[in-house]
């Protein structure tokens, strides 16, 4: 293994699946994918063998899955940073999941870009949600107590800023929402600034949760595809 590189395993049942992820993690020059599994069972055991630094797990697996195969790859390496590959977007699941020990919660139709996100995110020691689902752990850990508390409304932002708000909730990031604003992203970034000045807010996650309860966009919606940095 090249000096600085992190090592994962990848758990996954669908043949073409587990290729692919490992064809993706594998063209980055910091990771490393040191083992594979196909079901519950070889998650536990390449997790005690190979203590890597990151498992990508299904949740679909045969034998041992869900927050079972969680919780025992937790015992059998408590440093290994567990990444929920999933399909299921209750908010049962999601929680379900966080309280087995993921550190993050990807969708299994996420795009490359969003993975390498969750992972880098992940490996210096953060979690991560997809933004899509962020507000249902909010609302199911928080009770909505705290946003409540939000003193400001959308009403104090521009027309630009309400546009803006809508994109980051539904996903988007910055190059995304210029190319369909016609901005550069720096400008994005500027009115971005502005909206979290504006409403108090200081994450993503607090953002998308504010434009649900103001109804500029739908709970679970689900973000567009074609997301750029």
């Amino acid at each position: 293994m090249a000096e600085g590189r992190r090592r994962i395993v990848i758990v996954e049942a669908q043949t073409l699946m587990r290729e692919a992820l490992r064809m993706l993690l594998s063209s980055q020059v910091n990771l490393e994918v040191v083992g594979e599994g196909t079901d519950g069972a070889e998650a536990v055991h390449l997790a005690k063998v190979l203590q890597p630094d990151l498992m990508v797990l299904s949740l679909a697996l045969p034998g041992i899955a869900g927050p079972t195969s969680l919780r025992a790859v937790q015992e059998a390496s408590p440093a290994t940073r567990i990444l929920a590959l999933a399909t299921d977007r209750s908010e049962e699941a999601i929680c379900s999941a966080l309280q087995a020990g993921a550190c993050g919660y990807v969708m299994e139709d996420a795009s490359g870009e969003e993975l390498f996100l969750a992972i880098g995110s992940m490996l210096a020691g953060e979690k991560y949600l997809t933004p899509a689902i962020a507000t249902t752990v909010l609302v199911h850990f928080l009770g909505n107590r705290k946003l409540r508390r939000v003193p400001a409304t959308t009403g104090d932002l521009s027309d630009r800023e309400r546009e803006v708000l809508k994109l980051v909730a539904e996903g988007h990031r910055s190059k995304a929402i210029a190319e369909l604003l016609c901005l550069s992203p720096k400008t994005v970034e500027k009115y971005r600034a502005s909206i979290m000045k504006k409403l108090g807010l200081h994450s993503v996650q607090a953002l998308t949760a504010l434009a649900i309860r103001k109804g500029l966009v739908a709970n679970g919606s689900e973000p567009m595809s074609g997301r750029s940095g």
